[in-house]
């Protein structure tokens, strides 16, 4: 039976639980809270992403207009509950306070994730008493106009110095696999982060197989040795950078610049006509190299706080 929280009479909305019926309009109300830089489907709303998770509905004149989502944030902050919302901003306060009466345990924190151009979850997250914590950027580059030939006298530099760069094949031996699962983890271990950019860890052998089936895999060797690397996903015709990283005694030499430029070169060859990458504001190196590629960046995206 779907248990139905119909709310004060002053206002205009009935509460109740997602049903499987509300996935497309549910998939309309969140791509259109995101501004469709994400386009959502039906299908992702019709199984639930994780058992503990509770998602709630806003009803006006029989239609959902607003929908509320309370899941885990994910096994990097496994303490913590993701409120995410959708629709009509008059509706997000009443659901808000709805999924907090059924709170599942062990968690500690709620985070919530907006940008700061979307003025309707800006203001519920700054109203509800939350703190805006962390700042992530997003950035984006035209690869039609980008110019490799402007970074090639850096690569010469280099390379008289004893560093070149490669894309790394699908059978490359398994000491290089080895040496970029080393700078995988270093990038983890060492690059500034909040929850929102904090991805689930890989094991070698996931990390392997994410390149070979969906990425292509970027190094500098130095004298033979593997000393940075950098990955992009491919998705359609854009690219999406997923960590750069440089061993800690070859830093400030430009070798990250160049091997991101040798990539962005790479995929601009392969037809691919946009580039995209992010991470938080307190990453300042890679800020400076993805300023020098010419990356244009996006309105911030912003994580706020409220301990439960």
């Amino acid at each position: 039976m779907t248990t139905t929280t119909q709310m004060p009479e002053d206002t205009a909305f009935t509460l109740r639980p997602f049903q499987n019926a509300d996935a497309s309009a549910v998939a309309t109300l969140v791509t259109a809270g995101m501004r469709s830089h994400w386009t959502y489907t039906a299908e992702h709303f019709r199984e639930p992403s994780d058992p503990r998770g509770r998602r709630l509905v806003a009803l006006s004149g029989g239609e959902v207009v607003a929908t509320a989502h309370l899941l885990p944030f994910g096994p990097a902050t496994p303490d913590t509950l993701r409120l995410d919302l959708a629709g009509e901003g008059a509706a997000f306060t009443p659901l808000y306070l709805a999924l907090l009466s059924g709170l599942p345990a062990g968690f500690t924190r709620l985070l919530g994730v907006t940008r700061e151009d979307f003025p309707e979850t800006m203001h519920f997250f700054h109203a509800a008493g939350f703190r805006n914590a962390w700042q992530s950027w997003g950035a984006h580059l035209d690869l039609n106009t980008f110019d490799p030939a402007a970074f090639q006298p850096l690569e010469e530099r280099l390379f008289l110095a004893g560093y070149e760069m490669q894309r790394i094949d699908n059978d490359a031996p398994a000491t290089d696999w080895d040496a970029l699962y080393g700078l995988y983890m270093l990038g983890i271990e060492d690059a500034p982060r909040n929850p929102t950019t904090t991805p689930d860890p890989l094991t070698r052998d996931g990390l392997r197989a994410t390149v070979e089936g969906e990425e292509a895999a970027f190094m500098t060797r130095w004298h033979g040795q593997i000393v940075a690397s950098t990955r992009v996903t491919l998705d359609g015709r854009e690219v999406e950078s997923e960590q750069t990283v440089t061993l800690s005694e070859h830093r400030t030499r430009g070798v990250a610049t160049a091997l991101k430029a040798h990539a962005l070169a790479w995929a601009k060859g392969e037809g691919y006509t946009h580039a995209g990458t992010g991470g938080t504001v307190l990453n300042l190196p890679i800020l400076r190299v993805n300023a020098r590629l010419g990356y244009h960046t996006s309105p911030m995206w912003v994580t706020w706080e409220r301990p439960l």
